[in-house]
């Protein structure tokens, strides 16, 4: 059983951050923010796959002015990207943003100060983002670049500049591309602070690239406690960082949230078409919040007894299969009908659980 560090909690509406809440999962669009319609189209979608709250870019004035309709058309907590220009954070929070990220490296001390003089007035949420990307240029030659003991530095000193102010709902993240970096980073600022802490690795590259990077940077951290919100940074569709983000809960026993899938990676034995199989419960599954762990195996000789725990599966042989609940054989199923069968099973066993 993994031992959360315990945060102050705060909350973005309705979603709760820290303290003994849930681990949050959330993402960012990529939209243009002035493009209400792609903008909103692109939340729901990451909303009916999992993600439960949202950040959008506000890169100019035109962006804040969106935030009213964009909000009118979605549920999600919205959060505002702030870079360079105060005056954008300010005029967002009074457009009604749940929250604000703001980078101090890019955002002079006395902006920030007139920044934080408003989310104390409206109750909102500051998240202190600190980049390596983007570190103050004292910071850098001080330690000789964006190393994770400059990350922690900054952090720190912009925690004081809020505390002074009075301003204590503040959520941090420290962020790099270098895994380690970000690990030891998001360690000392965890021994250092209370706060709710964001976790992720900050221009982690396409799908593949991504999950390894954020599985081991994340998942790391995760699984020392540290941690309240993540995030999977994917290039390109951000739908796709969802079932990467829940599946590092997941596999770590943090939340159970969503399907689980148990497939053998197949060998010489393997008689059936297990990659088209798994693609298609994988994709007829996504989105689902119900959690299940499903085996699909390709050997009628192992199967079931390598997926004993699952709490559904097929064991596949010449043409067909076996189909077992808790390890259990129930029945011979044709490998045509796997996918239709297993999804009818999955559905019962659904809604045999929401009536006890």
């Amino acid at each position: 059983m993994i031992k959360r560090r315990r945060t102050k909690k705060i909350n973005l509406d309705s979603v709760p951050i820290g303290g003994d809440a849930p681990i949050v999962v959330q993402s960012m669009t990529n939209t243009d923010t002035r493009d209400v319609k792609a903008t909103v189209a692109q939340i729901n979608a990451l909303e009916k796959a999992g993600c439960e709250v949202i950040r959008i870019a506000l890169p100019d004035k035109d962006a804040v002015q969106a935030i009213p309709a964009i909000k009118k058309r979605i549920r999600l907590p919205l959060i505002a990207d702030i870079h360079f220009d105060y005056r954008l954070a300010i005029n967002a929070m009074k457009h009604g943003v749940a929250g604000i990220r703001i980078n101090p490296g890019n955002i002079a001390p006395d902006k920030i100060r007139e920044i934080v003089k408003v989310a104390k007035e409206r109750e909102i949420v500051i998240r202190i983002g600190v980049n390596s990307g983007s570190l103050q240029k004292d910071l850098l030659l001080k330690y000789g670049g964006a190393t994770a003991e400059a990350l922690t530095e900054s952090a720190l000193q912009n925690i004081e500049l809020f505390e002074d102010q009075g301003f204590g709902k503040i959520k941090l993240s420290l962020k790099s591309s270098d895994v380690p970096t970000m690990i030891e980073a998001c360690r000392a600022i965890a021994a250092k602070t209370d706060y709710p802490l964001h976790l992720g690795v900050t221009e982690a590259g396409s799908l593949v690239n991504a999950a390894i990077k954020s599985a081991l940077g994340i998942g790391t951290l995760l699984y020392e406690g540290i941690g309240d919100t993540i995030r999977v940074s994917v290039t390109g569709d951000p739908v796709l960082e969802i079932p990467l983000a829940y599946g590092i809960l997941r596999a770590l026993n943090i939340r159970k949230v969503g399907a689980d899938i148990v497939s053998c990676p197949t060998c010489g034995r393997c008689e059936i078409d297990l990659l088209n199989l798994t693609n298609k419960i994988e994709k007829a599954l996504t989105g689902r919040k119900e959690y299940l762990k499903v085996a699909l195996m390709g050997c009628v000789v192992n199967g079931p007894g390598e997926a004993a725990d699952a709490d559904i599966g097929i064991a596949g042989g010449k043409g067909q299969g076996i189909l077992f609940k808790k390890g259990k054989a129930l029945k011979k199923v044709d490998e045509n009908d796997f996918v239709k069968v297993l999804l009818e099973e999955i559905n019962m066993m659904i809604e045999e659980r929401k009536k006890n």
